[in-house]
C-alpha cells in the first residue's frame, strides 16, 4: 500500500514537472529573444531533447540567416530530425547543409549523414527498392568524394547491406516468375530472362546454384509447352543451360533432377530430328512424283 502511494506521488510530481517545463518552453517561444532561444536550443540539444531543440532551431533558422549561428543551427536541426527518426526530412536537411556550406568543417559529415539518412529510410527487400538505389548511389558518391574519410568503412558496410536487399529482391522476383510459369508461356520466358539478369548482376550470390537449376527447369518446361516448330531450339537451350549448371555445380543437390531434364531433352531432340528427316523425305517424294506419272490422256474433240 505504501509502495502504491509512493508511485502515485512520483507520478504526480513528474506530471507537475512536465507542466512546468511545457509552460516554460511555451513562454520562451512567445516572449524569448532570439539569443535566449538559441542558447535554450543548444541546451535542449545537449540534453538530447531532440523534440524541443528541433522546434527552436526550426524557428530560428529564418531569422539567423547570414549570422555566424546560422550554420550550426541548420546542422543541429538536421540532427534533431535524424534522432527523431525523421530520416527523409533529415536527408533533405543534411543535403541542403553541405550544398549551402560546402566549405564548412561539417560539410563532409553532413554529406555522410545525408547518405546515412537515406540508408535508414531504405525499405525492406519485399517493397519497392527505388529508395535503396538512391541510398546506394549517395553512399558511393560520398566514398568517391572522401576516399580517406573516417566514415568510409561504415559507408562501405551500408552499401553491402543495401546490395543484399537488392539481391534478395531480384531473387524473389526470379522465383516468383518461376512459381507462376505454369500458367502461360510468357511466364516461362520471363523466368529465364529474370534468372539470366540475376546471374549477370549478382555473379557471386548464394542463390545462383538454385537459380541455375530453376533456369534449366523453366527452359525445359518452356520447350515442352511450345509449338513443335520451337521445341527443338528450346530443348537445345535446356541442354546448354544444363551444361553450364553442371560445370559450375558438379556436386549440386539438384543434379539428378537436372540430369533427367537433360536426358529427356536429348531424346526429344532426336525424335524431332527424325521427324524432320521423315518429312523432308516425304516432300522430296512429292516433288519427284509428277515426273514419274504417265501423262494425262484427254479425249479428242468431236
Amino acid at each position: 500500500m505504501q509502495h502504491f502511494r509512493f508511485a502515485r506521488l512520483l507520478a504526480i510530481v513528474c506530471c507537475f514537472g512536465l507542466l512546468v517545463s511545457c509552460s516554460s518552453f511555451n513562454k520562451l517561444q512567445k516572449t524569448g529573444t532570439d539569443d535566449q532561444k538559441y542558447k535554450a536550443a543548444l541546451h535542449y540539444y545537449e540534453k538530447k531533447d531532440w523534440y524541443h531543440a528541433g522546434l527552436l532551431f526550426e524557428e530560428l533558422i529564418p531569422v539567423l540567416k547570414g549570422s555566424t549561428e546560422s550554420e550550426m543551427a541548420q546542422f543541429y536541426y538536421a540532427y534533431t530530425q535524424f534522432r527523431q527518426q525523421q530520416y527523409l526530412l533529415s536527408s533533405t536537411l543534411f543535403k541542403k547543409f553541405y550544398e549551402t556550406f560546402a566549405r564548412s568543417e561539417h560539410a563532409q559529415e553532413a554529406m555522410y549523414m545525408y547518405a546515412y539518412s537515406l540508408y535508414k529510410d531504405a525499405p525492406d527487400y519485399n517493397l519497392d527498392q527505388s529508395n535503396t538505389l538512391t541510398a546506394t548511389s549517395a553512399l558511393q558518391d560520398f566514398i568517391n568524394n572522401y576516399p580517406d574519410s573516417q566514415y568510409r568503412d561504415d559507408a562501405t558496410k551500408m552499401i553491402l547491406d543495401l546490395r543484399q536487399k537488392l539481391e534478395r529482391k531480384a531473387y524473389e522476383k526470379a522465383k516468383l516468375y518461376y512459381k507462376t510459369s505454369g500458367f502461360n508461356i510468357a511466364s516461362y520466358k520471363s523466368s529465364v530472362i529474370s534468372i539470366n539478369n540475376f546471374q549477370r548482376d549478382f555473379p557471386d550470390s548464394q542463390y545462383n546454384e538454385e537459380l541455375a537449376f530453376l533456369k534449366v527447369d523453366a527452359e525445359y518446361s518452356l520447350a515442352k509447352n511450345s509449338l513443335e516448330t520451337k521445341q527443338k531450339e528450346r530443348y537445345q537451350e535446356t541442354m546448354n543451360y544444363y551444361q553450364g549448371f553442371v560445370d559450375r555445380y558438379p556436386s549440386s543437390k539438384y543434379l539428378k533432377q537436372a540430369e533427367k531434364m537433360f536426358e529427356s531433352s536429348q531424346k526429344e531432340i532426336d525424335r524431332l530430328t527424325k521427324l524432320e528427316e521423315e518429312r523432308a523425305k516425304e516432300k522430296q517424294l512429292l516433288k519427284q512424283a509428277p515426273a514419274d506419272r504417265p501423262g494425262k490422256v484427254t479425249a479428242a474433240r468431236q
